[in-house]
This record gives structure tokens, sequence and C-alpha cells, in this order.
């Protein structure tokens, strides 16, 4: 059995690199879950239309994003891209593009699904009752459905956050790649991850959590 000798102190010496690599991932999650989530509703919606285009191209989307790895379109967006369209991004506006409509695919899943789990007989009776479909959604369908989306999207959102540490391969500054140039400049390899992953779990445990109560208390009410 091989002896290691753990020098976490050496690794505190860069905590600075850590703090600044954790706030990139902490801002970095929060873009791309907001415009995920605006993405996602759009998406949802138009798989809900009456027009064949739009469900089509929402599926067309939808399906892309899902079945084709993040990694490979991170590349993609970043080297490709601005080769097809003569448009120069940096990193970080690459990262934000992919991990939104990436998430976004998710999202509208979720959107899509949460709005058909609500009964028709209930929008029916607002259309009884003279409301047009865009109040009878606004008014009765989403209240109802959110609730349901609710755990779902938190549980998304976590794994949002898990994948922006693949954003590293584009040298944004987040928490892996800081993690990356500190293990490159102490040679301690097993350290510097050791941190990583610790700060992914205290960072996510609590999030973890509130999602679990808030599936339990949507099964109570229900």
């Amino acid at each position: 059995m091989i002896s290691y000798t753990w020098h976490f102190d050496i690794v505190w010496q860069y905590s600075r690199l850590f703090l600044a690599g954790t706030g990139v991932t902490v801002g970095l999650t929060i873009a791309v879950v907001t415009l995920g989530l605006l993405v996602g509703l759009v998406a949802g919606l138009m798989q809900l239309a009456r027009s064949p285009v739009l469900r089509w191209a929402s599926w067309a989307y939808i399906e892309m994003f899902r079945l084709t790895p993040l990694l490979v379109l991170l590349l993609w967006f970043y080297y490709a891209l601005p080769m097809l369209t003569g448009i120069k991004i940096d990193a970080l506006t690459a990262s934000i593009i992919t991990l939104s409509l990436y998430g976004g695919s998710f999202y509208a899943e979720v959107i899509r699904g949460g709005i058909v789990s609500i009964e028709p007989g209930q929008s029916e009776a607002g259309l009884a009752l003279g409301m047009t479909p865009a109040r009878v959604m606004r008014r009765i369908v989403l209240p109802q459905a959110v609730k349901r989306m609710i755990p779902p999207l938190m549980n998304q959102s976590i794994i949002q956050f898990k994948n922006t540490s693949l954003v590293s391969v584009l040298a944004v500054p987040d928490l892996l790649y800081q993690g990356q140039v500190v293990a490159m400049d102490t040679y301690r390899a097993l350290e510097v991850y050791t941190v990583i992953a610790a700060i992914y779990f205290v960072v996510l445990l609590p999030l973890t959590v509130i999602v679990k109560m808030a599936e339990r208390r949507l099964a109570q009410s229900n």
C-alpha cells in the first residue's frame, strides 16, 4: 500500500483562487439557469402550440441539444460557430450560450410535462366561462403547473451547476480551471481536487435538501 502525506496547508495558500473560481461558477450558473428557463419556457409552450411548424421547430431544437454531448456543443459553439458566421465570441460568451440552450432543452420538457399534467377539464371550464386561451393558461393552468415543476426544475438547475465544470476546457476561470492552475503550480493534485469536490458538495448539499423538501410538500398537497 502506497503511503501518502497530505499537505492541505500548501493548497490553502491559493484560497483566493478557489474563492474566485467559486464566484465565477456560481455567477455562471445563475446566468445559464435564468436564460435556460426563458428558453425552456418558450420551447415548452411551442411544443403545445397548434401550429405544426412551431411544434416541429421546438422538437428539433430539444432533441438536437438533449442528444448531443455537452462537451461537443461547447467546442462547436466556441470553435466552429465563429468560422461559420465570421463573428468571434469569447470563451465565457460561448459557454453561456451553450449551457443556456442545453439546459433550456431539458427545462422545456419539464415545463411541457407540468402543463399537460393539469386536468383538461379545468381549461375547458375556463373557456366555458368566456376566458381566452391565454388567460386560461395564465390564471388557471400555470399557477398549478408551476408547483409541480419546481422540484424537477431545481434538480435540473443542480445539474447545470455541475455542468459548468466543463467550461474549464475553454479556459473560463471557473472553480475547476483555477484548481487545475493550482495543481500545476503545487504538484498537489490530490489535495486540490479533494478541495474542489468538497466545495461542490458544500454548495450543492443545501440545494439538494431544499429539493427533497419541495418534493415532500408536493406529494403531501397532492
